[in-house]
């Protein structure tokens, strides 16, 4: 069992410490944004931010989070317009979607990191989330629309009701 902050709100899980995240996430608190991809943390599918920082969460025990806070892409803006969101949608990157939480929490964690970033910094950032489409340059787009945004364009798209890009069950 595990109490946290989740998406701005206070959670506690019912299963045991050692239960992964992702499936604390996915079957007890009934947030399917997060996928699972490989269960091995190679694919990226199921990153997470925990106390800001990106992780698998197929690999990370509920008890990390325990007393913490856990963002999901579902909290990273409940109305699907991050910047990051509304650039996936500019960029097309979406293909069949399966990554596409995974990609834009890893991608919102390295802006986070690095405002502005290099093709070298964005390539390796990303290493880790895998897309089965082969999307990789229109991501990379993506990320660098997001990144050329202000910080006042960036408060007013989370306030738009964009498209949500990333979220889907």
């Amino acid at each position: 069992m595990a109490k946290f902050q989740l998406n701005g709100r206070e959670v506690q899980t019912k299963g045991p410490e050692d239960t992964p995240l992702l499936w604390a996430l996915r079957d007890d608190l009934d947030l399917k944004g997060t996928k699972f991809g490989c269960g091995i943390g190679q694919c990226g599918a199921c990153t997470v931010h925990v106390n800001g920082q990106a992780v698998k969460s197929c690999l990370t025990p509920v008890s990390v989070a325990d007393g913490g806070t856990v963002t999901t892409i579902e909290g990273l803006d409940p109305k699907g317009a991050h910047p990051l969101q509304t650039a996936w949608i500019e960029a097309q990157a979406p293909q069949c979607g399966y990554c596409q939480s995974g990609q834009i929490m890893q991608a919102a964690a390295l802006l986070k990191a690095t405002p502005n970033p290099t093709d070298a910094e964005i390539e390796a950032a990303m290493n880790g989330n895998l897309c089965r489409c082969m999307a990789y340059v229109r991501v990379k787009k993506a990320i660098k629309i997001a990144a050329k945004k202000s910080p006042a364009q960036r408060s007013k798209a989370q306030k738009s009701k964009a498209p949500t890009a990333g979220a889907r069950a």
